[in-house]
């Protein structure tokens, strides 16, 4: 994952490699898990839920919900849940998440995200 932070001011780190896996059991609906270095170079969990009811072509846009944690300064590096919008763009084989993670001062440095994935199995 890539992650433009949105203070350019600090020492983030933008490169958020990781490994993650998401499963679509309909047109609407996935779940996720997976884990990563974010943005203060701890590693991250998280588990989560995507609904996207809006669907242009290969293009699908709705939510993320789910838990995350690692983060120091967000109950203390323990998992929290979040909500957020995700704009997803899927092909035969490789797809895309644009995230969007909204500034929480003192607790989470906003950004806007992109996921690389890549389809393994039907």
């Amino acid at each position: 994952m890539y992650s433009y932070h949105f203070d350019r001011n600090q020492d983030f780190n933008s490169f958020n490699y990781g490994f993650g896996a998401e499963y679509k059991f309909s047109s609407v609906t996935s779940l996720t898990a997976g884990t990563y270095r974010n943005s203060h170079y701890h590693q991250s969990n998280y588990i989560g839920a995507y609904w996207q009811p809006i669907a242009i072509g290969p293009i699908h846009v709705g939510v993320v919900a789910g838990g995350f944690n690692g983060y120091p300064n967000t109950n203390n590096g323990g998992w929290f849940p979040a909500v957020l919008p995700a704009l997803s763009l899927e092909g035969d084989l490789i797809g895309l998440n644009l995230l969007l993670i909204p500034t929480i001062p003192n607790r989470v440095a906003g950004s806007l995200s992109l996921q690389i994935k890549i389809k393994v199995f039907e």
